[in-house]
C-alpha cells in the first residue's frame, strides 16, 4: 500500500493552516508531523482519514494491487486515533472495546486479546470513569489491535502514557511496519526512531 500526497492544502475555518505539503509512504514507512500548536498536524491526520476535505491538492491511497482506494475501500484501510479519547464514563472498559469492536466490524473474540495486548485485561470489568489519563490513553489505542488495517493515524499517541505504555505502542508500531503497515503521527515528542519526518507551516 501506498500514501502519496501532493501540493495539499487546508483551511481551517477561514484561515489556511497548511499549503504546498507533499508526502509519500510506502508499505513498512512511518513519517511523523512536527510543528508548533495550529500548523495543521490534526488538519492534515483528519483529511487522511477522510475526515476533512482539501482546499487543493491530491491525496491518494493506493492498494496492492497498485489500484487506489475510496469509499468503504478506503475507509476500511486506515485506524484513527485522534489525541481526544473516545471513552464514555457510563461503560465498563471491555463494553468500550467491544463497542468499538461493532463499529469496525471486528470480531467480538478480538476484545479480550486486545485488552491483554495493552495491559487492560485486569480492568475489563471497570468503569471507564474511574480511570487514570494513562488507561484511557491505552483504552483508545487498543482499537489498532482489534482488526488489521494498513494505515495508522495517530495524534499525539504517547500523551499521558507511562514509559511501560510508551514501549508496549512502540512495539505495537514496529510489529505493524514489519507487516507492511504505514503509520502517519502528529507529536511534539520524539516517536519511532527512523521515521522520516515532516514540519507543517504555511507556505507562500
Amino acid at each position: 500500500m501506498k500514501l502519496v500526497g501532493e501540493a495539499l492544502a487546508a483551511l481551517r475555518g477561514e484561515r489556511v493552516v497548511f499549503r504546498n505539503v507533499g508526502l509519500s509512504l510506502k508499505a513498512g514507512e512511518a513519517l511523523v508531523l512536527h510543528g508548533p500548536n495550529g500548523c495543521g498536524k490534526t488538519t492534515l491526520l483528519r483529511v487522511i482519514a477522510g475526515l476533512l476535505g482539501l482546499m487543493s491538492g491530491r491525496l491518494l491511497l493506493i492498494g496492492d494491487d497498485n489500484k487506489t482506494l475510496a469509499g468503504e475501500d478506503r475507509d476500511r484501510a486506515i485506524h484513527f486515533v485522534g489525541h481526544q479519547d473516545q471513552v464514555r464514563p457510563q461503560l465498563r472498559v471491555a463494553e468500550t472495546l467491544a463497542f468499538h469492536a461493532a463499529l469496525l466490524d471486528a470480531p467480538r473474540d478480538t476484545v479480550v486479546p486486545a485488552l491483554e495486548a495493552w495491559g487492560l485485561a485486569e480492568l475489563q470489568g471497570h468503569s471507564t470513569a474511574l480511570l487514570s489519563a494513562g488507561q484511557r490513553r491505552r483504552l483508545s489505542l487498543a482499537r489498532l489491535s482489534l482488526q488489521p488495517r494498513p494505515l495508522w493515524l495517530l495524534d499525539e499517541p504517547m500523551t499521558a502514557l507511562d514509559a511501560a505504555s510508551r514501549q508496549r505502542l512502540l512495539a505495537a508500531c514496529h510489529a505493524h511496519l514489519g507487516q507492511g503497515g504505514l503509520i502517519v503521527a502528529a507529536t511534539h515528542e520524539p516517536f519511532l526512531d527512523g521515521a522520516r519526518t515532516l514540519t507543517l507551516g504555511v507556505r507562500a
